[in-house]
Parts: structure tokens; C-alpha cells; sequence
């Protein structure tokens, strides 16, 4: 076991938490209330998860309901990142997109077997994939339609589709999502050892095992990454996923 869960464990995890909080304060970056906000929350629902998946491994329905409830925080929490109007449930495109054909072939392969106490982690880390992707992408895509509001004017002013002209200028931004699982798939192994990696290890498997896991992890988050920002990219260019008028300024 690499972590003790005992009294010292809590203890070192509420200093750092704090350091956190106290650090973003201190240097004036802000969200030090939703950084202690954040590490409260994760506490209680890995806490909760811990003892439902007890329960959600031995039943396909309850399987199929926990699945459900992680698509749609998602989709809810990638929607409200890129937009605060009506138009954040689009996140349920992009989100899809990547993750249903990955985790569908990854079962009709038998690579995946339909239980509980392997669908579960490898649907989570492909929804967590694909939903830092399309926040990362939607947001950079509409902060730089919002920047560039001109030129893309003066594309359409040239003839040029609305949605092309958002695509020109929204494109190179909005593929700055896929960088940090770029960077994490070229470093793996000489940087970091993925916690994937380091569980295969620590659960008895050999070296090559685990590392035969990773692989499988990384490129499959890569596929899932990339499907996600394409299509929030094209919601984005569509007009679907929108800033309201009023944020956009003067």
C-alpha cells in the first residue's frame, strides 16, 4: 500500500490544502475559496464513491445508473467552465463523441469486461479526458472569437460562411486543448509515472503489464481528446455554444 489512511494522512492533506488556499490568496491569483471548496468536496465524494462502488459492482443496472451520473456531472461542469447561459448542455456532444465509441470498442474487443470493477476506471478516466478537453477547447475557442470579434467580422465582410470565419480564427486556439495530453503521452515514463502505472505495480502486476496498461490509457485518451475539441470546435463555430451578448463588451 504506498498511503497509510490514518490520522498523519488527513493531517498532511489538510496542511497541503491549505498551503494551496494560502499560496493563491497570498499572490492575489483568486479562487482560494474554490480551491478549499474543491478539496472539501473531493474528500466527500471519493469518500461516498468508495462505498457505492461496493455496492455498484455486482448489479449491471446500478453499473449502468453510476456511469450515468458521471456523464452528466460532465456535461454539467464542462458546460458551465465554457458558458454560463442555456447553451453549457451542448458539453453532452463533445463528451460522447469521444467517450461511447472508445469505451463501445474497448467492450465489443473484450479488451474491457462489462463489471463494475473495471469499467468504472476506465470509463472515469476517459470522461475526465474528454471533459478537461472540451472545457479547455471551448473556452479558449470562444475567448478567442471573443478577442478577435473584428477579424472575424471581417471574414464574413469577405464573403466567407459564418462558421468558417469562426473556424479561422477559433481553430489554432481551440487545438491548444490537446497539448496537455500531448506533453503528458511524450513525457510518460521520463517526467512522470502515470497513477495508472503505479497502480498496475502496486496491485501485483509485472512492469510490462502495467506498462502495456498505460499505453492503453494515454492513447486511448489521446482519441478521445482529439473527437472532443473537434466537436466543440465545430459547436462553437455553429453558434451553438455561445457567449451571451452582454458579456462580450463593447
Amino acid at each position: 500500500m504506498l498511503l497509510p489512511v490514518n490520522v498523519t494522512l488527513g493531517a498532511v492533506l489538510v496542511a497541503l490544502l491549505l498551503l494551496a488556499a494560502g499560496v493563491a490568496a497570498a499572490t492575489h491569483l483568486g479562487r482560494h475559496r474554490e480551491i478549499l471548496i474543491a478539496g472539501v468536496r473531493a474528500a466527500v465524494q471519493l469518500g461516498v464513491v468508495a462505498l457505492a462502488i461496493h455496492w455498484v459492482v455486482g448489479s449491471l443496472p446500478l453499473l449502468l445508473g453510476f456511469l450515468t451520473l458521471m456523464f452528466a456531472v460532465a456535461v454539467r461542469t464542462a458546460g458551465r467552465r465554457m458558458t454560463a447561459n442555456t447553451t453549457w448542455w451542448w458539453a453532452a456532444a463533445p463528451i460522447a463523441a469521444g467517450v461511447v465509441p472508445v469505451v463501445s470498442a474497448l467492450l465489443l474487443t473484450g479488451l474491457v469486461p462489462v463489471k463494475g470493477i473495471a469499467l468504472i476506471p476506465v470509463t472515469g478516466i476517459l470522461i475526465g479526458g474528454a471533459l478537461t478537453a472540451t472545457v479547455l477547447g471551448g473556452r479558449r475557442a470562444l475567448d478567442e472569437l471573443t478577442a478577435r470579434r473584428g477579424e472575424v467580422e471581417a471574414g464574413m465582410a469577405l464573403g466567407l460562411l459564418d462558421r468558417d470565419a469562426r473556424l479561422e480564427i477559433a481553430r489554432p486556439a481551440a487545438s491548444d486543448a490537446l497539448l496537455p495530453g500531448l506533453d503528458q503521452t511524450r513525457t510518460v515514463g521520463l517526467v512522470t509515472l502515470p497513477g495508472a502505472f503505479v497502480g498496475m505495480l502496486l496491485g501485483g502486476a509485472s512492469p510490462v503489464q502495467a506498462g502495456a496498461v498505460q499505453l492503453f490509457v494515454l492513447v486511448a485518451l489521446m482519441a478521445v481528446q482529439a473527437i472532443a475539441v473537434s466537436v466543440v470546435l465545430e459547436l462553437v463555430a455553429r453558434g451553438r455554444v455561445h457567449r451571451d451578448v452582454r458579456d462580450l463588451g463593447p
